[in-house]
């Protein structure tokens, strides 16, 4: 539990005075966001606005768990690295598409195929890699089933072993790049996706503690409903580090904005997201604990998809914030509101997971 708090504290801290400075050096070297012309008028005002804050999140979170297994003596897991590999790899992506924004002078960076590429070779070398490093249990950091909030008997290498890597890793990819992008469209307004990914990971540490505190590989806590999650204590040190991280971060990203966290950040934390997700046994569970992204990602899917078959919008503006902003409500009230529609959605999550317990 040490670890856990230090996590958090330390993230905290490197975020909350690092970012000013990060800020300093981004002023200097004129790495300004650019806008949009197609999106809210009102957003123009913001050009110019550091990006690329993201680097902060991820150094933050580095510095973090590295410090916190350091004091407390315990050797980093295979599932924590793994998840670090995917938050940091889809971060380079990220940060990839905010320099060719910046340097290029455009709202534009990497290509949609480029972007995709990137994501899946990174997503790629996740799902293989999260099925091997056994551990002397032989428990590895994931497993083929898909799982709600533990596995659900349904195993994706029923037809054998060699498909069943081909249908988990595909499987894992989409879980991947949904919750990359849906974190990334999520970052329209100052804060949003900062304070939201504050509550999504506050819940997934109270999940991985809990997993830990009832992990069937400890003998003396073994129950009917002990949970086979490989390192539930790492991944625990990994989510509050993100949200320390982030909590540091949105002092400066509240509106008005000082710095965004950029695709950098975006597809860093939806990354997180979804490594948590497959790592922790929750793979659909996680869309009710993360439904503000998948609220807001839909409605981007219904309004691409409504406006090639008939014509016509569903939405003033997609995503889902934007069309509150054309309707006349405030930035501030917006990101309010949304927040508390995220900490709902993570708050009947846990709920779900606690009572699947009691009922096992």
């Amino acid at each position: 539990m040490i670890s856990i708090l230090v996590a958090g504290a330390v993230a905290l801290v490197v975020s909350l005075l690092g970012t000013p400075l990060f800020i300093r050096f981004l002023v200097h070297r004129n790495y300004g966001q650019f806008i949009r012309q197609d999106g809210p008028t009102a957003h123009f005002t913001k050009r110019g606005t550091p990006t690329m804050g993201g680097v902060v999140i991820i150094v933050a979170t580095l510095v973090a768990y590295t410090f916190a297994n350091a004091v407390t003596g315990n050797v980093p897991s295979a599932s924590g690295l793994l998840l670090l590999f995917l938050m940091v790899g889809l971060g380079v992506v990220g940060f990839l598409d905010d320099f060719i924004k910046i340097s290029r002078q455009r709202s534009l960076g990497l290509s949609p195929t480029w972007k995709i590429v990137g994501q899946g070779l990174i997503g790629v070398a996740f799902s293989v890699l999260v099925l091997q490093f056994p551990n002397e249990r032989f428990r590895t950091p994931a497993s083929t089933e898909l799982s709600f909030s533990r596995d659900l008997g349904i195993d994706l290498a029923f037809a054998g072993a060699t498909l069943g890597l081909l249908l988990f890793v595909i499987w894992a990819n989409f879980l991947i790049t949904a919750w990359s992008n849906a974190v990334n469209l999520t970052d329209g307004l100052d804060g949003l996706a900062t304070g939201a990914s504050m509550f999504v990971f506050g819940a997934y540490t109270l999940v991985t503690i809990w997993q830990t505190n009832q992990s069937c590989q400890v003998f003396s806590s073994v129950g009917p409903s002990c949970y086979e999650v490989r390192d539930p204590r790492d991944l625990a040190i990994v989510a509050a580090a993100i949200v320390g991280a982030c909590f540091g971060f949105l002092w400066w990203n509240a509106s008005p904005a000082k710095i965004f966290m950029g695709d950098t950040g975006a597809l860093a934390l939806g990354g997180a997201l979804a490594g948590m997700t497959i790592l922790t046994r929750t793979e659909i569970l996680g869309a009710i604990i993360g439904g503000l992204f998948v609220v807001i990602i839909l409605s981007d899917v219904i309004q691409i998809g409504f406006f090639k078959a008939t014509g016509r919008r569903v939405f003033k503006m997609a995503p889902l914030h934007h069309h509150f902003e054309l309707m006349g409500w405030g930035e501030v009230t917006i990101v309010i509101r949304f927040w508390i529609i995220a900490a709902l959605c993570a708050s009947l999550g846990l709920g779900i997971f606690y009572a699947e317990w009691v009922a096992g």
